[in-house]
């Protein structure tokens, strides 16, 4: 079964959603309609041991000099955005 779940019911829902995915029903997250992301079980007999799963997650992260986690470019002087 295709369960579709906007960011903010997909947070609210999140240990449901992980449940269903276990159970391989495909989860979708949209964002006005428009799927971004698919939530999927990692299955055990799967060769993603935590060194691997870590090394993958590397992978896709920014060089260190570029490397950022504060998101200061979306606050200004009064706060972040509503």
């Amino acid at each position: 079964m295709k369960i579709f779940a906007e960011p903010v019911e997909a947070a609210e829902r999140l240990e449901e959603l992980i449940s269903l995915a276990q159970r391989d029903d495909e989860v979708i997250i949209c964002r006005e309609g428009v799927p971004i992301a698919v939530l999927t079980a990692v299955r055990e007999d799967s060769d993603l041991s935590s060194d691997r799963l870590l090394g993958l997650m590397a992978e896709g992260r920014p060089a260190a000099d570029r490397q950022t986690s504060n998101h200061d470019e979306f606050y200004d002087e009064n706060g972040p955005p509503k």
